[in-house]
C-alpha cells in the first residue's frame, strides 16, 4: 500500500513543478505575519454572522491583511464583529448596514462575502464594478443566470474572485486528484455523492412581524420578493426558495464542487432529481425544500448521482477529531462521502479533511487498502491562495468559472424537483436547458430594485 504523507507529497510537487504557486507558498504558512502595515491586503467583511466572523478571524490571523469595513444589516452583530477587529489589529473598522459604502472606499482592496446565499451574487458583481476584488461564501450562486453573470463581471474587471470551496486548496485532494488523472483508479463511470444530516435549521411558522431593533430588513431582504419581516424567513432561510436551495446548495455544495473537480466534468447532458420533505411535516415547518433527494446527473460515459437525507442521527459529519488527526471517518456512516467507483478501485474521499482511501478487492473477507492519505481541514490553505491569487493577479484554486460551474449542477436538479421530476437535457455549450419554457423560468429570478443584477454587468 502506498502511504501519501503531506509533507513528502508537497516537496515531491515542488520539485516536479506541479502548482508551484500554491504549494511554495503553502509550505510557510506564517511567512506573513510581520508584513508591513502598506503592504498589507485591505478587506472590508460582508456579512458578520457566523461564518462571516470566523472568515474574519481567520484573515486577520494571517498577520498581511486587514478590515478597513464591516458591514451587516443587523447593527448589533456589526458592531460587535467591529469590536473584534479592532482587539486584534488595534484599529476601528468602519460599521455600517449597506456594504455599498465599503465599495465606495478607495483602501478597501477585497470583500469577503459571508450573505445569506441570495446576496452572494450581486454583492461579488457590485464589487467587481467597484474595482474589488472578492472572496465569496459558497454557494457563490442563488440560480444558474447569476453565475453566467458573476464570471462575465470577474472578466470584464478583470478580479479576483474565489470561492469558497476550500476543498480545492487542500493538499490531500490535490493529491487525489493528480492520482485519478493518472489513472491509477482505471476510468471512472460512476460516482456517487452524498449528503446525509440530522434535520436543522427549520422552526415553526410564525406570524408577520416589525424587524428587531437596529436591523435593516430591505437591505437583508435584498434582491428576494417583498416581503414584510419574518423570523422565521429570517432564520431558516436555508430551506426557503426565496433565498436558497435547500442542502444541495448549502452543504452539499462542498462535495458537488469536490466530486466534480476531480472527475474533470463540467456540463452533464441530462439531468434528474426527485424527492420530497418525506420525514417532517412541512406544514409545521417553515421549509419548503427537500429532506429526502436524488439527482442524476449524465456526462459523457459517467453516471454521477446525488443523495440527501436530512433526518435520524446515525450519519455523522466529519468531525474536528478526525480532521486534526492521522484518521480516516467510518466511511459506511459518513454524512458527506463522495464514491468514486474505477475499473482498478474504489476512492471514498472526504471533504475538510476527511483524507481518502482506495479499495481493491478483499483478502479473507478483509478490507485491503490500495492507496490512503490523509486530510486537514484547509481553510488556512485557501484563505493563502486567494491572498496571493490578489498579489499575483492569477486565477485562484476556486475561481469564480469553477464554482458556477458546480452551482449549475445544484441548480439544475432544484428546477427538475421542483418541476416534479422532470429530466432536463442541457445545451453544454450555452448551459441552457434544452426546449423546456418552464426550466427556464427557474433558471434566473426577477430582481427587487434597487437590488437588481443588470443583463449588462
Amino acid at each position: 500500500m502506498t502511504h501519501y504523507n503531506r509533507r513528502q507529497f508537497l516537496r515531491r510537487t515542488h520539485n516536479l513543478g506541479l502548482g508551484a504557486l500554491a504549494f511554495t507558498i503553502l509550505e510557510q504558512p506564517r511567512s506573513a505575519r510581520a508584513t508591513p502595515a502598506h503592504d498589507k491586503v485591505i478587506l472590508a467583511a460582508v456579512g458578520c454572522g457566523g461564518r462571516g466572523g470566523s472568515l474574519t478571524q481567520g484573515f486577520l490571523a494571517r498577520g498581511d491583511c486587514s478590515y478597513a469595513c464591516v458591514c451587516d444589516p443587523d447593527g448589533g452583530r456589526a458592531e460587535a464583529l467591529a469590536h473584534l477587529v479592532q482587539q486584534t489589529q488595534g484599529t476601528a473598522p468602519q460599521v455600517v448596514r449597506d456594504f455599498r459604502t465599503a465599495l465606495d472606499d478607495s483602501s478597501v482592496d477585497a470583500i469577503v462575502s459571508a450573505t445569506p446565499d441570495h446576496w452572494h451574487a450581486l454583492s461579488a458583481i457590485w464589487a467587481c464594478q467597484a474595482g474589488k476584488d472578492v472572496y465569496v461564501e459558497k454557494p457563490p450562486t442563488h440560480n444558474g443566470w447569476e453565475g453566467q453573470q458573476m464570471v462575465a463581471a470577474a472578466r470584464k474587471y478583470q478580479r479576483i474572485v474565489q470561492c469558497g470551496f476550500q476543498n480545492r486548496s487542500a493538499p490531500y485532494t490535490i493529491a487525489a486528484k493528480k492520482y485519478l488523472d493518472e489513472g491509477k483508479l482505471g476510468t471512472v463511470h460512476l460516482c456517487r455523492i452524498c449528503n446525509q444530516k440530522e434535520p436543522w435549521g427549520m422552526s415553526p411558522p410564525v406570524a408577520d412581524s416589525a424587524p428587531p431593533s437596529g436591523f435593516d430588513w430591505d437591505i437583508w431582504n435584498g434582491p428576494a420578493p417583498e416581503h414584510a419581516y419574518n423570523a422565521s424567513f429570517h432564520q431558516c432561510w436555508h430551506h426557503l426558495w426565496r433565498y436558497s436551495g435547500g442542502d444541495i446548495a448549502n452543504d452539499a455544495s462542498h462535495q458537488i464542487d469536490l466530486a466534480r473537480w476531480l472527475l474533470g466534468v463540467d456540463v452533464p447532458t441530462t439531468v434528474y432529481s426527485t424527492g420530497g420533505r418525506y420525514a417532517t411535516d412541512p406544514a409545521t415547518l417553515v421549509a419548503e425544500t427537500p429532506d429526502t433527494q436524488i439527482a442524476l446527473y449524465d456526462f459523457d460515459r459517467l453516471l454521477v448521482s446525488f443523495e440527501l437525507t436530512l433526518y435520524g442521527d446515525y450519519m455523522l459529519k466529519t468531525d474536528q477529531y478526525v480532521r486534526d488527526n492521522d484518521l480516516f471517518p467510518y466511511w459506511m456512516q459518513n454524512a458527506t462521502r463522495i464514491e468514486i467507483y474505477g475499473t482498478e478501485g474504489l476512492m471514498l474521499m472526504g471533504r475538510h479533511g476527511g483524507g481518502w482511501q482506495v479499495f481493491v478487492r478483499p483478502k479473507d473477507r478483509q478490507p485491503v487498502v490500495k492507496d490512503q492519505m490523509y486530510g486537514r481541514f484547509p481553510d488556512p490553505e485557501h484563505k493563502e491562495n486567494f491572498v496571493q491569487a490578489v498579489r499575483t493577479r492569477q486565477l485562484p484554486s476556486a475561481d469564480i468559472e469553477q464554482g458556477h460551474l458546480s452551482c449549475l449542477l445544484i441548480h439544475y436538479a432544484n428546477i427538475s424537483y421542483r418541476l416534479g421530476g422532470q429530466k432536463l437535457t442541457i445545451d453544454r455549450q450555452t448551459q441552457q436547458i434544452v426546449d423546456n419554457p418552464p426550466a427556464l423560468e427557474l433558471f434566473r429570478r426577477t430582481y427587487r430594485a434597487p437590488w437588481v443584477i443588470p443583463d449588462t454587468v
